[in-house]
């Protein structure tokens, strides 16, 4: 399999290393604009293999989508990153431009791709994706849940006092601060609910430090997160990769789905050699259902920016 990673920053860069370690592509291509920026980052990956124990070729390329022909799948990273105090929707002039010149360069050399699109703000960047490519619904997928649920398993188990491995849980809607859901209804640990371990204040706050995550990352970083977004990128790859037939909340567009049209938005899917391979719909409470629709019309409001 071969993957390309547009964009060969902190997120770009942290994907195709998550994904050489796993070994399951053979090829990894790195491609930016900025001359000589990918062909480093690949060089200094590559002289991780023997320490990693890895097999997977990275290879860098400046600006020359020639190069990433034949991919079956590509990770669109490239953009500019929030900084403190900047919202996702606030990169959408200069993303949107980005965005759409990338998809047309990587469905050129290599129409049977699958996309996943990382770009800020990521479910109108996903659905800009879906215009103006042509593609079909399941080989374009938002990442934006796959993270957010990490960050949602990680405040649970911080919770809990207990091992993310006991958690299970799942956000959906719009990747954004205030758009997302994270559903703490159906978390569990080992299977028990877990209400039974933490009270209603205690699990609102949890799903409000899961909400402000990115922007919580971004305070203390200076700019966005990188080693989960390029982790939650890698799993959804290795999905498609092996075929796992894996679920993952992530932004797909809906043509009926939950009440929804004419928007790429985060809900649960199966995700395997096709892409999505299946849309998964799940009963939400009238609570839920409130405010998934409130969060889709403020993504729609965004998408109307475009």
């Amino acid at each position: 399999m071969k993957v390309t990673v547009v964009g060969a920053g902190a997120v770009g860069a942290s994907c195709a290393e998550y994904i050489a370690i796993k070994n399951f592509a053979s090829e990894v291509t790195l491609i930016d604009i900025k001359e000589g920026f990918a062909e480093g980052k690949a060089m200094d990956l590559m002289q991780t293999a023997s320490l990693n124990g890895f097999d997977t070729q990275i290879t860098g390329v400046t600006n020359d989508y020639s190069k990433t022909a034949g991919s079956d799948v590509a990770v669109i990273t490239s953009g500019i990153p929030r900084k403190p105090g900047m919202t996702r929707e606030e990169l959408i002039g200069i993303n949107a431009g980005i965005v759409k010149s990338v998809v047309a360069s990587l469905v050129e050399h290599s129409p049977n791709v699958i996309v996943i699109v990382v770009s800020n703000p990521m479910d109108t960047m996903a659905y800009l994706a879906h215009k103006s490519s042509g593609l079909p619904k399941n080989r374009i997928i938002g990442m934006g849940g796959a993270l957010d649920s990490a960050r949602f398993k990680f405040r649970l188990a911080e919770a809990l006092g207990c091992p993310q491995s006991d958690v299970d849980g799942m956000v959906i809607a719009a990747h954004s601060d205030t758009g997302m859901i994270p559903l703490t209804r159906l978390a569990t640990r080992n299977s028990v609910p877990v209400s039974e371990f933490l009270s209603e204040e205690k699990l609102a706050e949890v799903a409000e430090a899961t909400k402000v995550g990115g922007a919580t990352l971004t305070k203390l970083l200076g700019t966005s997160a990188w080693y989960a977004p390029g982790a939650a990128v890698s799993a959804m790859v290795q999905a498609i990769a092996c075929d796992t037939k894996k679920m993952f909340p992530c932004s797909v567009l809906l043509e009926g789905e939950y009440g929804l049209s004419d928007i790429s938005f985060g809900v649960p899917c199966i995700i395997g050699k096709n892409g999505i391979e299946k849309i998964v719909e799940i009963e939400l409470t009238a609570a839920e259902k409130e405010q998934f629709n409130a969060n889709a019309e403020a993504v729609k409001a965004v998408n109307n920016l475009l």
